[in-house]
């Protein structure tokens, strides 16, 4: 079953190594018999079916080789769909772009202006609530 990350980038089956094993924890007589471990590997270096921009870029977040462990459920092949779907999505948030970075801005003479008003109603309001002085 290939993994459809996006438009561009789609893993063949031939490429995915798969690895299972005995899950760890509690579980009884079944989990001491049966391999419902998942281990998902996939060689960005090697891959022939990524365009050289998107594996430079996987490359760079992800190293040479991903891999994926998934042992929430009892049965194996749950496992392995949840694994598809956790390589998919870690190679979804490597090939997003990073976020534009902030340029930095002045405030406005009208926000400036807004502020300084603000602050002094504020400052009124609050005099108001004063208990008046004996000078007063």
């Amino acid at each position: 079953m290939p993994v459809f990350v996006n438009n561009r980038v789609i893993i063949p089956d031939d490429e995915l190594e798969w690895r299972f094993s005995r899950s760890g924890g509690p579980g009884g007589q079944h989990a001491n018999k049966v391999n419902t471990r998942v281990e998902l590997a996939w060689n960005i270096a090697e891959s022939a079916s990524v365009p050289d921009q998107e594996r430079s870029r996987l490359l760079e977040r992800l190293g040479n080789v991903t891999k994926v462990v998934v042992s929430d459920y009892s049965s194996q092949y749950r496992n392995r769909v949840t694994a598809i779907e956790r390589l998919a999505e870690k190679c979804r948030a490597a090939l997003a772009p990073p976020p534009k970075k902030r340029r930095a801005t002045k405030p406005s003479k009208g926000a400036k202006r807004r502020r300084v008003e603000s602050k002094r109603r504020k400052s009124k309001t609050k005099q108001l609530r004063q208990r008046p002085g004996l000078d007063d």
